[in-house]
């Protein structure tokens, strides 16, 4: 089958504004990721396309882009699960483009780093030397919000952040929750009055827009709701 590629191009170096280039794949297959497609335009077409990719299994969310709109990772997308022949390939919203579907991630990583995503525990020795130990509901409780791969398709989908790139984020509240809901850490509060400034959580509107875009079916949204209660009520479950 025959696919037309309508990439959104822009080389700050040459261009004055962002423009589309259509490209014309012969023999593609309906099995073919959208990667494929990519690696297939840059390899044959144009060597000057630029868009990151690293292990193609969908596990280091360095290949999110728009796909006919939506935020997607290209290695995860196969040419049939589009139901169009006609594919439209853009880079995320809301962060400064680099180069064609390359952008600027260090503000989303500043947003991540903010929540202090880590342990914080007391320095006080573990009994008998051992791990702290949790049950399986207590690792239940935020197994959810581990799964978390900061492709930063859930935050560039967000009006919010569209609107003002100060804005934390669902992606780094999710990481936050990781840790607040976590019973081996002694962190909750800090990552809660984080969460609490005036560019936290009470920037969501609740849309669902990072919900739909998570590649790996995170219910962002609901994360995003129970650090809320917690802050309305004051009381971690």
């Amino acid at each position: 089958m025959e696919v037309t590629l309508k990439i959104l191009r822009y080389n700050p170096e040459t261009d004055e504004a962002p423009h589309y280039e259509t490209y014309l794949v012969q023999d593609a297959e309906p099995n073919d990721l959208i990667l494929d497609l990519l690696e297939c335009v840059r390899g044959y077409q144009d060597g000057s396309l630029a868009f990151r990719r690293s292990c193609s299994h969908g596990i280091c969310g360095s290949d999110a882009i728009r796909i006919n709109g939506r935020n997607r990772l290209a290695c995860k997308v196969l040419v049939k699960d589009i139901g169009t022949e006609i594919i439209t390939l853009e880079p995320l919203l809301g962060l400064r483009v680099i180069k064609d579907l390359i952008v600027d991630m260090e503000p989303f990583f500043e947003h991540y780093r903010s929540v202090m995503p880590y342990f914080m525990c007391p320095d006080d020795p573990v009994e008998d030397g051992k791990e702290r130990l949790q049950s399986p509901e207590q690792r239940e409780r935020y197994d959810d919000t581990t799964k978390c791969i900061l492709c930063a398709a859930c935050t560039t989908s967000c009006p919010s952040f569209w609107v003002d790139g100060r804005y934390i984020g669902p992606s780094a509240i999710v990481n936050a929750h990781r840790f607040i809901f976590d019973s081996r850490d002694c962190g909750a509060i800090p990552h809660l009055n984080i969460l609490n400034e005036r560019m936290g959580i009470w920037r969501c509107r609740t849309i669902f827009n990072c919900t739909e875009a998570c590649p790996r079916d995170i219910k962002i949204t609901k994360a995003i709701a129970e650090i809320k209660l917690v802050l309305s009520t004051g009381k971690l479950d």
